[in-house]
């Protein structure tokens, strides 16, 4: 095994370097994952243009997937993992000692670090998916994944996850409630293969003109209505296909869109459910009618990430082989060209369509 990995630093805003850092020694309690795959998303891009927990040094990646290189023999006992396992990392992590870990609420541990967002100066340093290997902490939740799907299949169990978290437990949505999904990007995509699995009676999807080749597809993983929101009013189509009642989830996955908040309140049903999930980059939210949201009785809840329950429906529905979940991941990169990966996300590649793009560290060695 090498004595280093290759690891993507973000050094400063829009300043990536490619370092080499020392593999840690394992104890009792922790572990070494040889990284197979790693999940980007928008928060990768807003961390990387300083919008999103801007700390630095930081390796950026908080949806890793990969096989058990090493493992200390409590940590074997504790995640039922062994050596060539591979498996899907949850992204909080904790000290794994203290009260709070034992209750696995790691929000409260003095220690508490997220993959992908603590700094490099934090020992041992590998804390993110951008890089070959990933240092697994004694506070880790990991769950246990098939080998033999390709990795970047695998690799969308965070996405999908958010997917199951926004569009089916937060909101609680029930069999036969129609779902509104604002937002065609990988996660609005998640979004609609959840509400199906969930029961959803009718699922609406809606995007820009250029997303047009992810509406496709979304009317191919089982959306009932598309919408081009430059070419026709939302509000107007959602209200027409529910008969005037409205939906009763409307999940907003848009980023840096804040006029989606307002079409979200104005389509949601008597007593409807809006979730915010996209980020807006810190900008206001015009026109929104704070009095519908009471003569209406909605419920609004934001949401971060994933919780660790979605994560798990998540990985059952990857290993079910259901859906063509290939045709989401777009791209893949290696380790050395993460900067292209994420221009990549953000549409700044002249001729590139991307959904799902993966950091695939051993693909080319």
């Amino acid at each position: 095994m090498a004595e280093t990995a290759r690891a993507a630093v973000l050094v400063a805003p829009g300043r990536m370097e490619l370092q080499e850092i020392p593999l840690p020694p394992i104890g009792r309690d922790d572990a070494l994952m040889r990284v197979e795959a790693c999940g980007i998303c928008g928060t990768d891009l807003e961390q990387y243009n300083g919008e999103y927990r801007p700390r630095f040094p930081a390796i950026p990646g908080h949806e890793p997937l990969g096989v058990i290189e090493e493992i200390g023999a409590d940590a074997r006992r504790r995640w039922r993992v062994d050596v060539g396992d591979r498996v899907a990392v949850y992204p909080r992590f904790g000290c794994g000692h203290c009260e709070h870990c034992a209750r696995e609420d790691f929000r409260y541990c003095s220690q508490v670090g997220i993959y992908g967002f603590s700094v490099t100066d934090r020992s041992p340093g590998l804390w993110g998916g951008y890089a070959d290997y990933l240092y697994l902490s004694p506070g880790s939740k990991v769950r246990k994944i098939r080998r033999d799907l390709p990795a970047v299949v695998a690799a969308q169990f965070n996405a999908l996850g958010a997917g199951f978290s926004w569009a089916v437990n937060t909101p609680e949505m029930r069999p036969g409630d129609d779902v509104v999904i604002l937002g065609c990007g990988q996660r609005g995509l998640a979004s609609l293969l959840a509400a199906r699995e969930a029961g959803a009676r009718r699922v609406i999807v809606t995007g820009l003109a250029r997303d047009s080749f992810k509406l496709k597809l979304a009317t191919e993983l089982g959306a009932d209505v598309t919408i081009d929101v430059e070419a026709d009013d939302p509000v107007t189509i959602v209200k027409d296909v529910t008969q005037g009642v409205g939906a009763r989830v409307i999940v907003d996955t848009t980023p840096r869109a804040p006029e989606a908040v307002v079409q979200a309140v104005e389509m949601a049903a008597q007593g409807g459910t809006v979730v915010l999930a996209g980020l807006k980059g810190r900008r206001e939210v015009p026109g929104l009618f704070s009095d519908l949201v009471v003569t209406k009785e909605l419920t609004v809840k934001g949401v971060l990430g994933v919780d660790y329950t979605s994560l798990e429906q998540a990985v059952t529905l990857i290993e079910a082989d259901k859906y063509p979940l290939s045709r989401i991941n777009t791209h893949s990169f290696d380790v050395s060209e993460a900067t292209r990966a994420l221009q990549t996300l953000a549409g700044e590649i002249p001729g590139e369509k991307a959904i799902h793009i993966a950091i695939v560290p051993w693909a080319r060695r």
